[in-house]
């Protein structure tokens, strides 16, 4: 297990690209299994979750190739079937949560798939029911084997259908999208997740002679068709590491400048952190934060506490509250952070709490953060990292706080952030890895 020892009060300043959109690429990758013919992806990030799905992909008989950097040709024209339920196969599916995202295109091509309950952050509950569901709609049928934990989907002919999703969910859209776009007939899918990397997806798709109306929306129309080429896809900037960068910047009173952010694709996350009192500038498709002493959180309109919760899309990801959190220690002010999706996603807070941040865990879905307004310093202290989003919220607040800090399990930053430490520290950070 690999730790970081974080020299705090980091004055950091330059210029830090993204990398590739972590959730949006573990889409992209299942969706080469639709067809047979080369498709080629550029900007995808080099981050543990990514690099073991390719890894998954492989054992399934997917041609991989390097390109360049973060470039890659896959060719799924030789997909081994009889690998499912293999012990390489459960070992590499049940280590990510991304791989229940193979699903849909091997039963779209194949007519059948099988996963072992996926991995992932343990921050809550994280049910599948969504994506069997629709399969289920769809035509097929569904098994699951309680002893071995596996998931089992078959299906001789998939028919298009009406469905109204009983939540919004990324995967479990994404899922049916690839499963439907190769039934027949017609599939309508309302209250669909429209995030930005499903937007992608559909987009892919398209080009592969997907036909897919409603893109951006939460009602989708998908009319099957019979085969799907290649394409030449890239993937979106990174919006978690945008944020987590904002927040940085904040936190350390750092002059940065975000580079080729799109702009277009980053929603309500730069006027929240402007809720904070952040000061940021769009210049062009760059993200401007001057060095700041101090800022103020903002309150309602009728002066009450300000509240900043997560929300499907085009509402504030849940993937940044960690990073607004942390932020408000070290603000004006006092803010609550509502955190409605998972149940056990802001237990980090007691790390904060051991470094001298005033935090009231009100429940497990909401807390209370008094800024301290600089007055008083963070302190560094030895810590676990327990996911990735909270991880990178632990490093934001070492690298701001009085002494070393020591973070423990960064491999968990590692699953979402690419060689974060080596980029910040060429920005001016003091971040050591020990293995």
């Amino acid at each position: 297990m690999a730790s970081f020892k974080v020299e705090g009060k980091a004055k950091l300043s330059g210029e830090i690209t993204p990398q590739g959109a972590k959730n949006e690429a573990l889409q992209i990758l299942c969706a080469v299994l639709l067809s047979p013919e080369e498709i080629i992806i550029r900007n995808v990030p080099d981050i543990r979750d990514v690099n073991r799905l390719m890894e998954l992909l492989e054992v399934l008989g997917v041609k991989i190739k390097k390109l360049e950097n973060n470039a890659f040709s896959f060719i799924a024209d030789d997909i081994k079937l009889d690998v499912l339920g293999t012990e390489s196969y459960t070992k590499k599916a049940g280590s990510i949560r991304g791989s229940v995202m193979v699903l849909g295109p091997l039963l779209a091509r194949f007519g059948k798939a099988q996963i072992p309950k996926p991995g992932g952050d343990k921050i809550g509950r994280r049910r599948l029911d969504t994506h069997f569901e629709g399969f289920k709609k769809l035509g097929a049928s569904f098994h699951y084997q309680g002893d071995s934990n596996y998931f089992s989907i078959d299906a001789t002919e998939l028919k298009g259908a009406y469905m109204l999703l009983d939540e919004a969910s990324v995967t479990g859209t994404a899922n049916i999208i690839m499963a439907a776009s190769m039934a027949s007939g017609t599939t309508t899918i309302y209250n669909a997740a429209c995030e930005p990397y499903i937007q992608q997806l559909c987009r892919m798709l398209i080009s592969m002679g997907a036909k897919i109306s409603g893109v951006g929306s939460n009602l989708l129309h998908i009319e099957g068709v019979q085969y799907l080429g290649g394409t030449t896809h890239r993937i979106l900037p990174d919006m978690i590491e945008i944020g987590s960068f904002i927040g940085l910047a904040a936190m350390t009173q750092s002059e940065l400048r975000i580079k080729n952010v799109r702009v277009d694709q980053l929603g309500l996350i730069p006027e929240t952190f402007k809720k904070l009192g952040i000061q940021l500038e769009i210049q062009g498709d760059d993200i401007y934060i001057p060095a700041q002493e101090s800022y103020q959180i903002e309150t309602f309109i009728d002066g009450s506490i300000m509240t900043i919760s997560d929300a499907i899309w085009p509402g504030f990801t849940p993937d940044l509250l960690s990073i607004v959190l942390v932020v408000a220690t070290q603000a004006k002010g006092t803010l609550l952070v509502h955190q409605k999706m998972f149940e056990s996603r802001l237990f980090f807070v007691d790390k904060l709490i051991d470094m001298g941040a005033q935090i009231i865990l009100c429940d497990p879905h909401r807390a209370t953060i008094i800024g301290m307004n600089r007055q008083q310093q963070l302190r560094g202290i030895s810590m676990t990292s327990p996911d990735i989003r909270a991880g990178v919220s632990l490093l934001i607040a070492a690298l701001s706080a009085d002494g070393t800090s020591t973070i423990h399990n960064v491999e968990q930053i590692d699953r979402g952030y690419e060689r974060i430490d080596e980029r910040l520290n060429a920005l001016g950070a003091n971040i050591q890895r020990i293995d």
